[in-house]
């Protein structure tokens, strides 16, 4: 298997209201690899070192009916001959769409759960407690890849970044990826993450628990088009607009919604005068599979 790391850093021209003078740089994370891409290989990295050190032989997640983790994990471990299972957020029928027929194909097992019991107790309820008790060596990695193994993939980003961009700047699902760069952002350097969710406080929590007393963070809740999941003709056409000006792709779920919210902050001033702002581009272009049907 090949990666593409470091991943390259592109400069794009903004061709949008800039009275700052804003330049911003796009770290391509996307292109590390066609499956594994984004920030999917940066958590399942040292994740997967464990495994095979241990010569473990299944391995168990947790996703959505869409989630770009399942679907980089069930190929990953196809290809180390590991078995993968997936606890499954929503209704059984949901996967004869693309990311779960993807899985599928990877020999995944699929478990589903109704959404109270994935909210309130994925972890313990009675599926998973059936797949423990079968197998007592069965690696469990938390839903998002978010465990330390993962923070530890993500904070390695940062290495191939060097010092002079002012702002660093991701999309936020779990909160791995955000954790991971603010613990290893260079002096002078501000994080500032873009949530697709609606719940301030948990994901303001979940972070501050995991940097201490780092205080240069803050995460923006004001672009998140209804919630985790939504979107709408503004936010269809951004992505059409984008793909054409910029020959990148976006997808729905997270990266069009920080690039749009990032646009629209540098064209009210939100940022000083000539900041450099590195965005990271975490992949998730399977979504346009399900976009598209």
């Amino acid at each position: 298997m090949i990666f593409n790391i470091p991943s390259p850093i592109q400069e794009i021209k903004l061709n949008i209201d800039n009275p700052n003078q804003v330049r911003l740089y796009i770290k391509r994370e996307d292109l590390i690899h066609n499956i594994v891409s984004g920030n999917k290989w940066r958590k399942l990295k040292y994740n997967f070192e464990y495994i095979k050190k241990r010569n473990i032989k299944t391995i168990l997640s947790f996703g959505g009916a869409y989630s770009n983790h399942l679907h980089a994990l069930s190929w990953l471990a196809k290809k180390n001959e590991i078995k993968s299972i997936g606890l499954v957020r929503g209704e059984e029928a949901s996967k004869r769409n693309p990311t779960l027929s993807f899985c599928f194909e990877n020999n995944m097992s699929l478990y589903f759960l109704d959404r109270t019991t994935y909210r309130e107790s994925k972890y313990d309820n009675k599926i998973i407690n059936y797949l423990k008790e079968k197998d007592k060596n069965i690696y469990i990695i938390p839903e998002g890849g978010f465990n330390e193994f993962g923070v530890k993939g993500c904070k390695e980003i940062m290495n191939e970044v060097h010092k002079h961009f002012d702002v660093i700047s991701c999309s936020i699902g779990s909160g791995c990826t955000a954790i991971g760069l603010i613990n290893s952002l260079h002096s002078n350097q501000y994080f500032l993450g873009f949530c697709s969710f609606k719940n301030p406080f948990f994901f303001n929590k979940q972070i501050q628990n995991h940097v201490n007393s780092i205080s240069n963070w803050s995460i923006n809740f004001d672009y998140n088009f209804g919630g985790f999941g939504k979107i709408n003709l503004k936010l269809i056409n951004f992505m059409k607009y984008f793909e054409k000006a910029y020959q990148i792709k976006l997808d729905p779920i997270y990266t069009s919604k920080l690039f749009f919210g990032l646009f629209d902050m540098i064209s009210k001033k939100k940022f000083p005068k000539e900041s450099r702002i590195l965005v990271l581009h975490t992949g998730g272009l399977q979504g346009l599979n399900e976009f598209k049907n």
